[in-house]
């Protein structure tokens, strides 16, 4: 007996019917159930997650909350078996791939955007039972990911929205909305000095190729607990490497790498720094002589660390001029650190 017979190999089947659209409402359900009691099931999440599907244009959040809720119920009285019987014989012919997406979503990690092994057996018994062939399942799976990743991309693309342009009345410190720092700006407005600052990310860019950005993120107590669980040099290499860069430079800057990483223990009572690759990624252009302009070459070097309950990161970019010979990795890692860390000591935090 493997361990969704329950589900895939029960003959049991509900008294209940259920509409087209609850059925792939109920393979959400039923996904989530596979691997979790009831009493763990996160309901808000099922609702936010079945909201996105075209099949529930017409319904409103609080419809999809009751179906979620009655769906639960069913499986808590007549069983998990029985309610995936029920919801495979609702599922219309073109609404079967929808049914197999609803169960995509819900064992995606949305961080790293990838099926996690310990779901990928759940998955292909789904995808059995609902009789799909593999190129279909694998299509469902790559449209869910690539569904998020633009998501990811233009939450990241609206945080570029509001910018400040200095002039010589400008203020000459920039306070954080959450009062957890206080900063000099480091750019001149004679220089084309630019403040661009929304929720959570400040930078500090001019003509002259300057960057100065700083990310700031409050830490719940479950993150808290994470970092004392993992330490914190792993924790911060993770949320560098493994979801910083990726979805804020990689997703926007095609072929940016890292080049270089270390664990400072001495530096900010223990920080992560990574160099990054950007191939026409800096922040300044040049002009083409065809009129286009495209993006310079740069590094990008990014410090993490934690201050008073808050992550931040920590950034800033060498831009390659025409002419200019980058050095070594290392030489250049070193510069920008350099750079940084200066920038870091003028930062007041409280």
């Amino acid at each position: 007996m493997t361990k969704y017979d329950k589900i895939f190999n029960s003959k049991d089947t509900s008294e209940e019917s259920l509409s087209p659209e609850e059925a792939v409402a109920a393979i959400a359900v039923i996904t989530v159930l596979a691997d979790s009691a009831i009493d763990e099931v996160e309901a808000e999440r099922l609702v936010i997650n079945l909201w996105e599907f075209e099949v529930f244009d017409e319904y409103s959040e609080d419809e999809i909350a009751e179906i979620v809720d009655r769906l639960i119920g069913i499986a808590e009285d007549e069983g998990i078996g029985a309610l995936f019987n029920t919801a495979s014989a609702s599922l219309a012919d073109d609404i079967v791939l929808d049914g197999f997406a609803a169960g995509v979503i819900m064992v995606l990690d949305e961080e790293k955007l990838i099926i996690p092994k310990q779901k990928q057996s759940y998955l292909k018994k789904l995808q059995e039972a609902l009789e799909l062939e593999d190129e279909e399942a694998e299509e469902i799976i790559q449209e869910v990911i690539a569904a998020f990743q633009e998501a990811q991309n233009e939450e990241y693309a609206e945080n570029e929205d509001e910018t400040i342009i200095l002039d010589n009345l400008s203020q000459q410190v920039y306070e954080s909305p959450l009062g957890n720092f206080i900063v000099g700006i480091p750019v001149d407005a004679k220089l084309g000095g630019r403040i661009q600052s929304q929720e959570g990310v400040v930078g500090f860019s001019d003509d002259l190729g300057t960057l100065l950005r700083i990310d700031y993120y409050p830490l719940p107590p479950e993150q808290l607990e994470e970092i004392e669980s993992i330490g914190q040099e792993k924790y911060l290499q993770s949320i560098l490497i493994d979801k910083y860069a990726p979805q804020a430079i990689f997703a926007n800057v095609p072929g940016a790498e890292v080049k270089y990483s270390e664990y400072l223990a001495d530096t900010l009572a223990g920080s992560y720094y990574v160099l990054i690759d950007m191939p026409k990624g800096s922040t300044i252009s040049k002009q083409e002589n065809n009129g286009n302009a495209i993006r310079l070459d740069a590094y990008r070097g990014l410090i993490a660390f934690i201050n008073d309950d808050f992550l931040y990161i920590v950034s800033s970019q060498r831009s390659f001029f025409n002419g200019d010979t980058p050095g070594s990795v290392e030489e250049e890692a070193n510069d920008i650190k350099r750079v940084i860390l200066e920038f870091v000591e003028s930062i007041e935090f409280s």
